[in-house]
């Protein structure tokens, strides 16, 4: 299972991806190629959103989906974000969930926490799994 991932200067998504022991490829902040998915991948999302939700995904991230390619082989998203900003912490995992009409597979806060990691590892292992006893 690919992952793919957006992480801002402050680095929490990063330092989450880096301690799932998971290959990972990290969307840039700029205009710049990234990798492209070759199969089914998870996209890991934090949220940027102001104070009504507004800018919630961050663009490269919009960018990157925008790609009708890259977006059918998208099969779960997992959003972070900090329980400090309510009702829109992990906004943007349920945006992408709902626009792109795949499960919002987890949520996080800031960098994770251990038993996050623990979760999010044995999560992909399994939908991993039950991908491919899916295919013919």
């Amino acid at each position: 299972m690919e992952v793919f991932f957006f992480s801002s200067r402050s680095g929490n998504t990063a330092r989450f991806v880096d301690r799932l022991d998971h290959p990972a490829h990290r969307i840039p902040d700029v205009e710049t190629p990234t990798d492209k998915p070759q199969g089914p991948f998870v996209l890991i999302c934090p949220t940027y959103a102001d104070g009504e939700g507004r800018g919630a995904v961050p663009k490269p991230v919009i960018r990157f989906l925008n790609n009708p390619e890259t977006r059918e082989k998208l099969v779960g998203v997992i959003g972070s974000g900090n329980r400090n900003f309510g009702a829109t912490y992990a906004l943007a995992g349920r945006i992408i969930s709902q626009k792109c009409n795949v499960p919002l597979l987890y949520s996080f806060e800031l960098a994770g926490t251990e038993t996050d990691v623990i979760r999010t590892r044995d999560g992909l292992r399994r939908l991993e799994t039950e991908l491919c006893s899916t295919v013919t």
